[in-house]
């Protein structure tokens, strides 16, 4: 009951505290035409949505333009991990029959696609790092659960400095180590917070499947979540595309970014990925997939035959104008900060989406999804003003491919950062290798001095 109480106390907004929070408001908000007199590149991004270049990388490219007779044009979409197309690295280990992510993840962090051995081995090593601390789950995992799993895994892995005798070691070797017991240990600590919250939440069974080291990562996370274990192979092959698809994205975006940014600073592994995963759990990032859920969830609820392509087109004007879901004035799911006439993982994705979609019954939610990927670009080309084309990215899909993988919403997100510690890792090792001077961008004042007021004259 004192806990209950303190929890109110502790999320409790004062009047007090609103009226300071219009001091905020007021003072803080900075005149919209300064950021052009100044030329600042708000976003860290020009006017046509160009990112400003503020460092180099090895390990990924994302492509969306070419050169044709000396001028940039717009072109299918390319992702490119270690300079490998991603469609050929899927078509590969498809055609091979075998799960990619542990393949992936290699390649991303040593720069060569590994041979049988060399994956046999590297396998290992994740096996063998994939074991918490005695009495993690119990003393960290089990108490205070949150209802954000993000939240849950930034302390945990918070939490593992204080079991890692080398925490501060900012050596290569050092950093490769803890790096690779992250990537094999970011599963159980999500599966785990999750189990712990719904048992203490909502009441459920509590229990902890351990990881099979025969499986892979993909039928390991269905392995630990299913409470009787089961999971077929189409379902364990697409959660493992899905974990390659992002696995990686380029130094530029959001969390990769914040990866490098912390990680010049010097701090520690521990920091800079709870630093990291901070940036993810925002729904302009990571939290992307789960408004698309949510927006096709509205849809669904307020038109009456999503077959008719005019009541769809309806929703979807709606929503630009602010008059349906979130008011937000945004379709979710389309759109990219890069890519323009395609994300090349959203169309990688889509095929083995229909496949599983005709495996679940669900074949009628497929098609109304392949209906928003066809009409939104033409119907946000007619409401908007643009500088590019407009494509489903991959968030369009994943949300979809997860629910029907019966995966809770909870862990959508979570999901998103199981793969990608694989590209924050390499991002990692990459800037302490080349570490120069801490990145630190100028912010110009545009605060007028004033003199100072003593007391009385306030």
């Amino acid at each position: 009951m004192m806990a209950e109480k303190y929890s109110e106390k502790y999320s409790e907004l004062i009047p007090e505290v609103e009226e300071l929070a219009n001091l905020c408001t007021s003072n803080d908000r900075i005149d919209p035409n300064l950021y052009t007199k100044y030329d600042v590149k708000r976003g860290l991004r020009d006017l046509n949505g160009k990112g400003v270049l503020a460092g180099l990388t090895e390990i990924s490219e994302v492509c969306s333009k070419k050169i044709v007779n000396g001028e940039e044009v717009p072109c299918e979409g390319k992702l490119y991990y270690r300079g490998v197309d991603i469609e050929e690295i899927v078509r590969g280990f498809i055609k091979e029959d075998r799960f990619g992510f542990e393949e992936v993840t290699y390649l991303l962090l040593f720069g060569t696609l590994p041979d049988q051995a060399q994956l046999e081995e590297f396998t290992r090593l994740l096996v063998h790092y994939r074991t918490l601390p005695t009495a993690f789950v119990r003393d960290i995992i089990m108490k205070s659960p949150s209802s954000d799993m993000m939240n849950t895994l930034a302390r945990s892995v918070l939490t593992l400095y204080s079991y890692d005798e080398r925490a501060d070691d900012t050596s290569i070797p050092n950093v490769l180590r803890q790096c690779l017991q992250l990537i094999s240990l970011f599963p159980l600590l999500s599966v785990y917070g999750y189990n712990a919250y719904c048992h203490y939440h909502d009441g459920q069974d509590f229990y902890i499947h351990m990881p099979d080291p025969k499986l892979s990562t993909a039928e390991n996370i269905l392995h630990m979540l299913r409470p009787d274990f089961k999971y077929t192979k189409l379902e364990a092959r697409i959660l493992d595309i899905a974990l390659v698809l992002h696995a990686e994205h380029g130094g530029g975006n959001n969390s990769t970014f914040t990866t490098h940014v912390v990680s010049s600073s010097g701090t520690d592994t521990y920091s800079a990925i709870a630093a990291a995963l901070g940036s993810l759990k925002g729904p302009k990032h990571g939290g992307a997939n789960i408004k698309v859920t949510r927006m096709f969830e509205d849809m669904k609820a307020n038109i009456k035959d999503y077959t008719d392509e005019e009541e769809v087109s309806a929703y979807l004007r709606a929503l630009l104008h602010k008059q349906a879901f979130d008011k937000a004035g945004l379709i979710y799911g389309m759109g990219h900060a890069v890519y323009s006439l395609s994300d090349p993982r959203a169309n990688i994705f889509k095929s083995f989406v229909k496949t599983l979609s005709e495996a679940k019954g669900r074949m009628a939610e497929f098609q109304l999804y392949s209906m928003v990927e066809r009409l939104a670009p033409k119907i946000i080309g007619e409401e908007r003003h643009i500088y590019k084309g407009v494509s489903a990215n991959v968030d369009f899909y994943s949300g979809f491919v997860y629910s029907m993988l019966d995966l809770p919403s909870e862990l959508y997100t979570p999901l998103f950062a199981m793969a990608r510690i694989a590209g924050w890792s390499a991002h990692r090792i990459e800037e302490l290798t080349n570490l120069g001077k801490i990145i630190r961008p100028a912010y110009k004042s545009v605060q007028e001095h004033v003199p100072y007021q003593p007391m009385h004259e306030r």
